[in-house]
């Protein structure tokens, strides 16, 4: 995968740097991406066929539906909190220091957290005691 940085070359012009990102390499994702185009080779060249408008749009689109996704699982987290008025007061009392815009999703993901911990796993099975012949 590719992460941009902004940083000016060797004392170059700063304004030049900016206006194009250097790109940092990982090999494992890298790894990954490739071994997926090789899986899909005609989804491959749908993607190298768009515009590159149409390429930052479907990107785009990506994160807002991962957004989506987010809201829709912090609205069901506080619903289900809802339910608890025990825990809700004890998150309350929690996160009464972090700002008031955080709260709602510093309670959500403390609360996804402790319903997590309470959930009873799924069991496993136990190995076979001794060898069997």
């Amino acid at each position: 995968m590719l992460r941009g940085r902004n940083k000016p070359e060797n004392g170059g012009d700063a304004s030049a740097a900016e206006s194009q990102p250097q790109f940092k390499e990982n090999p494992q994702v890298n790894a990954k991406i490739d071994d997926y185009i090789r899986a899909n080779p005609k989804h491959w060249e749908y993607i190298k066929s768009m515009t590159p408008d149409r390429m930052a749009r479907a990107l785009v689109l990506n994160e807002v539906q991962k957004q989506d996704r987010q809201v829709k699982m912090t609205a069901g987290v506080l619903k289900k909190l809802d339910q608890n008025p025990e825990m809700k007061k004890a998150l309350q009392a929690a996160v009464k220091d972090v700002p008031q815009d955080q709260r709602e999703k510093v309670m959500a993901s403390m609360a996804m957290k402790a319903m997590r911990s309470m959930k009873p796993r799924e069991t496993q099975q136990a190995p076979a005691q001794g060898v069997a012949v």
